[in-house]
This record gives C-alpha cells, sequence and structure tokens, in this order.
C-alpha cells in the first residue's frame, strides 16, 4: 500500500504579528509538523517566546481602540469577507488538515474546512440582529467589547476551534493573540492572509506559535490580555485557569468529554447504533463531543453489540488521502501509543473486545493507525468508562432501567455532549435528566444557533450563536 504525498505550503511559516508575516524575536527554533500517515515532516513552525507574545498583545493593544470604535456593520462585513475568503480557499485548507491531522480527505471537506465557513456566516447572521444595548427600568445596558483576547487551540479541529473564537471575538469589537496547536498549524498563515485580504486591519489578529507550556502559559499570565478562551483537556484548562487567576482575566474553558448515547428498550435500534457507532468513530474519535459510552438495557446488550460491530466493520482504514476510508490516522503516534493503552487497560479490567483490538494494521504500521474497537459489557467505573481516550474506541455499558441508565450516564468527572434514542417522550425525559450542556434526542442535528459547552469538568464557557457572543462581551449598566 503506498500513500499520497503529504501536502506542503510553500515557504517558511511565520508568527503574524500587527499585520506581517514575522519570525521569532528572540531565537530560530522551530517545531517539526509531522503527517500521521507516513511519519514524514512536512513543514515547520517558529517555536515562539514569551517576547514574542508580549509583541503580539502590544500589537493587539494599540489596535483595540480603534477596532472597537468602528461601526458593527463594518465589523460584520469584515467577517462575512473572512467566510468568503476560507470558502474560496476549501480545498487548500481542507488538504493541508487532512495532511497535519489525518482527518480522512471528505471530512476535511466538509468539517474540517466546511464548517469555519458556516460558523462565520452564522455568527455574521446573529451579531446583525444582537440587541447591543438595552433599556430596563431607568437604566441603559450596553454591551462592549473586553478588550485583548487569548485564543488557544486544539489540533483535531484546527480551524473549525479557532474560527469559533475569533469571528465572534472580532464581531464583539476585541483584537485577538491566537496561539494554534503546535501539531496542527498549517492553516494558521491560511487564515491570516484570508483576514488581511477581508480588510481586518493590522493588529487586530495576531498568530504567535509555540508550545502549551511556553507560549500558552505566556498568553494566560499577561497582564495585557483581558480574556482567555481555550478549547482542549481538562488537566490544561485547569492549569489555563490557575495561571489566569493572578490576574483576574475572565477565562472561557470548553473542554474534555465522555459523553453517553443512551439507548432505551423503545429505540429504533438501527437508527441508534449506526448513528452512535459514527459519533463514537467521527475523526478517529478525535472528538471532544463524541458518544464514546454507549449505555444499553442490559437484557438487549448481545444483540446491540453485534449491530455495532456490524456498523463499525464498515469503518475503513487507511490513507487519508484516499476517498474510500472512513478512518485516517490519529493525530501522531504518542496519541496513537495512548489510545492503545487505554484498549489494552480495558481488556485488562475484563471487558470483551467485540471488534477491533489493540494489534497494529498491516500494512500501516509506520502511521499512527488504530483499529476501530468496540469493548462490551464494560463496568460503568472502568478506567476506559471514565477518562476521555480521544480514539476510535466504544465502550457499551449494560443498565438495568432507565433511572440506572441515567446514573451511568451522569457517572462522570465530565458533562460535554451526550444523545438519547427511544420514544420521543420518553427520551426527552431522559434528556432532561442528562448533565451535560448538549443531548441530541433521536438523531437531531447539530444547530451552529445554539449554545455548546460543559457541565462539570468539560469547562464553564458556551460557543456558538448568540450565547457564543456573550462570552467575548462586557455588561455595563449606565443609569439616568
Amino acid at each position: 500500500m503506498s500513500l499520497s504525498p503529504p501536502a506542503t505550503l510553500a515557504g517558511p511559516i511565520t508568527h503574524w504579528i500587527d499585520g506581517t508575516a514575522t519570525g521569532s524575536a528572540t531565537g530560530s527554533d522551530t517545531i517539526d509538523v509531522v503527517n500521521p500517515a507516513t511519519g514524514l515532516v512536512i513543514g515547520a513552525v517558529p517555536a515562539g517566546t514569551p517576547a514574542d507574545v508580549d509583541a503580539a498583545v502590544a500589537a493587539a493593544g494599540a489596535a483595540q481602540q480603534a477596532w472597537a470604535g468602528t461601526g458593527v456593520a463594518e465589523r460584520i462585513a469584515v467577517v462575512q469577507r473572512i467566510a468568503a475568503g476560507l470558502q474560496a480557499r476549501a480545498g487548500e485548507i481542507a488538504d493541508l488538515i487532512t495532511a497535519e491531522v489525518g482527518t480522512p480527505i471528505a471530512l476535511s471537506r466538509m468539517a474540517q474546512a466546511g464548517l469555519p465557513v458556516l460558523v462565520a456566516s452564522t455568527f455574521a447572521g446573529v451579531a446583525a440582529g444582537f440587541a447591543w444595548t438595552e433599556e430596563i427600568g431607568n437604566s441603559l445596558i450596553v454591551r462592549e467589547p473586553i478588550g485583548v483576547v487569548g485564543a488557544i487551540t486544539p489540533w483535531n479541529f484546527p480551524l473549525q476551534q479557532t474560527v469559533a473564537k475569533l469571528a465572534p471575538a472580532l464581531l464583539a469589537g476585541n483584537t485577538v493573540v491566537w496561539k494554534p496547536a503546535e501539531l496542527a498549524p498549517l492553516t494558521a498563515r491560511v487564515l491570516a492572509e484570508v483576514t488581511a485580504e477581508a480588510g481586518l486591519p493590522a493588529g487586530v489578529f495576531n498568530i504567535v506559535h509555540g508550545t502549551g507550556p511556553v507560549v500558552g502559559e505566556a498568553i494566560a499570565a499577561h497582564a495585557g490580555i483581558d480574556m482567555v478562551s481555550f478549547t482542549g483537556s481538562t488537566r490544561v484548562g485547569k492549569r489555563i485557569s490557575m495561571v489566569a487567576a493572578e490576574t483576574v482575566k475572565r477565562v472561557s474553558l470548553e473542554l474534555g468529554g465522555k459523553s453517553p448515547n443512551v439507548i432505551l428498550d423503545d429505540a429504533d435500534l438501527d437508527t441508534a447504533v449506526a448513528l452512535g457507532v459514527g459519533a463514537a468513530f467521527a475523526n478517529s474519535g478525535q472528538v471532544c463531543g463524541a458518544w464514546s459510552r454507549m449505555i444499553v438495557p442490559a437484557a438487549r446488550h448481545d444483540e446491540i453489540v453485534e449491530r455495532a460491530v456490524a456498523a463499525a466493520a464498515e469503518y475503513t482504514v487507511g490513507d487519508p488521502t484516499d476517498e474510500t476510508n472512513r478512518l485516517g490516522p490519529l493525530a501522531s503516534h504518542v496519541q496513537r501509543d495512548r489510545v492503545l493503552g487505554y484498549i489494552e487497560r480495558g481488556i485488562a479490567d475484563g471487558a470483551t473486545v467485540a471488534i477491533g483490538g489493540p494489534e497494529p494494521i498491516e500494512g500501516l504500521e509506520a502511521g499512527a493507525y488504530v483499529r476501530p474497537t468496540i469493548l462490551a459489557g464494560v463496568d460503568p467505573d472502568a478506567v476506559v468508562a471514565q477518562e476521555e481516550i480521544f480514539g476510535p474506541v466504544l465502550t457499551v455499558i449494560p443498565a438495568a432501567d432507565d433511572d440506572d441508565a441515567v446514573a451511568i450516564a451522569n457517572n462522570s468527572h465530565y458533562g460535554l455532549n451526550g444523545a438519547v434514542f427511544g420514544s420521543p417522550e420518553r427520551a426527552l425525559g431522559i434528556a432532561r435528566r442528562i448533565r451535560t450542556g448538549q443531548v441530541d434526542v433521536n438523531g437531531g442535528q447539530w444547530n451552529p444557533l445554539a449554545p455548546f459547552g460543559g457541565y462539570k469538568q468539560s469547562g464553564n464557557g458556551r460557543e456558538f450563536g448568540r450565547f457564543g457572543l456573550e462570552e467575548y462581551l462586557e455588561v455595563k449598566a449606565i443609569q439616568r
């Protein structure tokens, strides 16, 4: 089996500060970008330093007042032009993210390249109808920009997660300093070029590449940054909260998940199992809201596992540039090894491997590939049922009845996403009892106007729609 050549960018990848592509202020160290399908280096980014963050924050601070003073209509027009610019380069974006993350190309076109366009356009529409001021009694309520926003994003959806922060921050009148994930930074320059072409003034959007412990820490600690918006692991989110507390800046966190998919005994099993397997394996399971726990009636456990195995068998694994493959590699060899460790732990703790397992895939040993795996008969307190695996691993957990299913669903430190399948009213009743920020009932479609965010250790902010715009605004009351 031969893999397609990796996509590459022409020329070096640099920081973007005050509207200019620039190298690091204090050094020439770089971080390699590796194609997880081949193990080959396909680029490098500068290893940024606190001095680079200082420069970016200074540029953002200098530009913020003028950008906040720009009319809302013009800010909306700029974001609409950003959406159009991303759409024009969608093919390039999809190729780059497939090369750096391993997302199958068809999914890259739809989600990695398509969703940022949809999100930016939707936010522009929200801003057009937003109540920027209102009167309550003798008070005029004014919504104003926070100031300089530090955005730190993960590698699984590198552009989508960024636009979900950038668009509302800009529409609210803020300026932005962004640290992309060092594993998946290739579209950062594309986004910088698109924002410049859209007419965004210099300094309003700045990019500093580097690692979390260096650049991310400097952003969280910086006195010139008024808010940090972070998407990533709960462990890192806790650290950001601690560092940011020193300056009492606002912190918005979208963190990990261990989302339940509750299948009731009156559910349409064909739909519930097919959608459940798909939501567990999408992007090779590297989705914060993946339905990674399938909670099923104990009496129908074996039947549902058989259906899940049949569905999982359709998820072909291989070269992510091949249109016929539904799963590519994980984003790195480190992530692959981590996921394999969880599979082995699940087996050691008594789970049954219904399909998949930790063995390498013949012909794909050089890449970061993992077999799509279903672990059956999982104890709800087992490690694989409690910790976020972030790989193509579905755990099937039997429940005695509806109350037991709800208890298992809520038996988690996380509370990000979830699903329920069953007769409509019964399923809705269960959905109301699940402690997560979102719940889909019988395959309800994703709504870009609805809030997305977590309960418990899945975070404390909300993204998308009016709720996502409000995250980036201060509220002032003027009495008169």
